[in-house]
């Protein structure tokens, strides 16, 4: 009998102000392209406080759901859609014994995605990485956990390749991704720091755009996480 029954998901703050923002897109009242309202008057009108508005964007940007930029505001995206019903409703709904699917495949997206991005990308993708980086190596410093930190960092590198299938399909698995991640407590603490370590050997290869380096460095980055599931 028990079995029959599930948890109770209790939805925070932050999960309504995605749930709303989803809803207006998904009905066609925000359309890609469309700029938010200011943080300020986002957290007037859902009657809560500016960082409970800006963690619910940074989750949307992080899903590719939303593309903020300095001076110009949050706009819609035209990708993600796909990615945000996973955030809220697990679309993919990979099961614990697809882990290694799931692994093998982003090696093959990650490791491509990180040569592509060397070989093309731009001063403003740079820049983009750096601070996705420097979100990362914040949130280390603090001793909590960057799950999201580590994968956004992965998804801004799959921007930069140029390549816009490879960004949707990262998108489309890393919902999946972060839950696999929990659920197996994949991301061990004592390699917090040589995680930090390989990222900025990551990005300093794409900054030279050493292709060769970049996906050795990639496929370096990744090697605990395919033994984990080679060993599972």
């Amino acid at each position: 009998m028990l079995e029959r029954f599930s948890e109770i998901k209790i939805e925070t703050p932050v999960d309504k102000i995605i749930r709303q923002i989803r809803t207006l897109i998904t009905t066609g009242e925000l359309s890609p392209g469309d700029k938010l309202p200011p943080e300020r008057k986002l957290s007037e009108k859902f009657g809560v406080g500016r960082s409970v508005v800006r963690d619910a964007i940074r989750k949307l940007e992080f899903y590719g759901i939303v593309r903020t930029q300095p001076q110009s505001g949050t706009v819609i995206e035209g990708m993600g859609i796909v990615a945000l019903e996973g955030l809220i409703t697990d679309v993919l709904n990979i099961e614990e014994t697809d882990f290694n699917s799931l692994v093998e495949t982003r090696l093959l997206l990650e490791i491509e995605s990180a040569g592509k991005a060397a070989e093309r990308r731009t001063i403003d993708d740079i820049v983009v990485l750096q601070v996705a980086l420097s979100a990362y190596e914040s949130k280390v410093s603090k001793g909590v956990s960057a799950v999201e930190e580590d994968l956004l960092f992965h998804i801004k590198i799959a921007e930069a390749s140029g390549n816009a299938v490879l960004k949707s399909l990262m998108l489309i698995i890393t919902p999946d991704i972060v839950k696999s991640f929990t659920q197996l407590n994949v991301c061990k603490t004592d390699r917090i720091q040589e995680t930090l370590e390989e990222h900025r050997e990551i990005l300093d290869k794409i900054i030279a755009q050493d292709v060769k380096g970049a996906q050795d460095a990639m496929r370096n980055h990744l090697k605990d996480i395919m033994s984990f599931a080679l060993n599972k």
